[in-house]
């Protein structure tokens, strides 16, 4: 029995995307970012069937442990670091590497010099994001400590984030590029900056890792563009099904509050899926939903089991007919428009009643 809402993955088009970064970035390491359960994909299976990655990049140290616990051996950089001695310890036991981005983590290391073991480290310079890291001579002055840690692999490697990458016409990351490469000259480690909107947009800059994460599941980081624009292929597409079709009067108001009121007699159609499968409750109406692989429009608002549309298009369309709610022939980052978001909210958000159907490859 066909599931009522489910995803598949198509873990041939992430190969295929770890393929296009080569392609952009053929000079640099490979750090292929697989946080947040793989951007909702599922953090085993992709870390597997991205295994020609020269490493991968976590948030928190749970994700790294999971992943070691799977038998990948790779690199694995924990992007949030360490807060404590418990987790650094925890860092050591799984040969995990940590970014360093606090001086109340460099604290942790000298005070706790019989802690055994070493790993690598990324030292993480603030340019302008604000977020995590150290700026001027704060920088230079941690680096400094870091030499003194005994727990720590040299040369210590150096990293940064850019704030506004997904931006062609901000010269923020040029400015950034610039800070960090003038600062580490001194400095023997590996150097990191682009995440996929740098690989893409900014591929003249210096370094020797990326750090893909979004393109590598099909996506455009960039707004106004789909993954297909870079040659980049989709690796979820969500799927439901019809599961009633009923006609509605001009004049009469369709779901939750009256939002949308039907200018004409309107063919119906009712689909299985909703936020309560992480389907945006926000998604307006218009947006485009494949109903037998044609577009018709999404219609009322969306509530937690289901939607409606307008299937005035489609006359003989009936219950059981199949939906694509993003995947081949309808971006996610269109869906996302629609629903005044970005494609990681979307693919983040599947939640855990949807079943996930693998396929090595797929053609929706």
């Amino acid at each position: 029995m066909t599931p009522a809402a489910y995803v598949h993955l198509d873990l041939a088009a992430a190969r295929h995307n770890l393929a296009q970064v080569k392609r952009y970035a053929p000079e640099h390491k490979i750090m292929a970012v697989i946080k947040a359960n793989a951007y909702g994909h599922g953090i085993i299976r992709i870390a597997k069937a991205l295994a020609a990655s020269d490493g991968f990049a976590v948030a928190r140290i749970d994700e790294g442990i999971k992943l070691r616990a799977a038998g990948l051996l790779q690199p694995i950089t924990v992007l949030q670091g360490f807060v404590c001695q418990e987790e650094l310890q925890l860092l050591l036991q799984h040969q995990l590497d940590t970014i360093i981005h606090s001086p109340q983590q460099i604290s942790i290391l000298l005070d706790n010099p019989s802690v055994t073991g070493q790993m690598t480290v990324w030292l993480k310079m603030d340019t302008g994001m604000n977020r995590l890291g150290f700026k001027g001579s704060d920088f230079q002055a941690a680096y400094q400590q870091l030499l003194r840690c005994t727990q720590i692999k040299q040369p210590i490697n150096l990293i940064t984030h850019f704030a506004n990458a997904d931006d062609l016409l901000d010269n923020k990351t040029l400015q950034q590029i610039e800070v960090f490469q003038q600062a580490i000259k001194a400095y023997p480690g590996e150097s990191s900056l682009a995440n996929s909107a740098g690989i893409i947009g900014w591929p003249n800059m210096v370094s020797n890792w990326v750090r893909p994460g979004l393109m590598l599941y099909g996506c455009s980081p960039f707004a106004g563009k789909s993954g297909h624009d870079f040659g980049l292929k989709p690796v979820m597409s969500l799927h439901s099904r019809l599961i009633a079709v009923k006609h509605v009067a001009a004049g009469e108001t369709v779901g939750y509050s009256g939002v949308w009121q039907c200018q004409t007699p309107t063919r119906l159609g009712v689909i299985s899926i909703g936020y309560g499968d992480g389907y945006h409750r926000h998604t307006l109406s218009g947006a485009p939903v494949l109903v037998n692989q044609q577009r018709v429009p999404l219609i009322g608002r969306v509530s937690m089991d289901m939607i409606t549309v307008d299937l005035n298009s489609q006359p003989h369309a009936l219950p059981g007919d199949p939906v694509t709610l993003w995947g081949e022939n309808l971006p996610v980052e269109e869906i996302a428009r629609h629903a005044d978001t970005i494609p990681y909210t979307l693919l983040c958000g599947i939640t855990q009643r949807v079943e996930i159907l693998e396929r090595p490859s797929l053609t929706v």
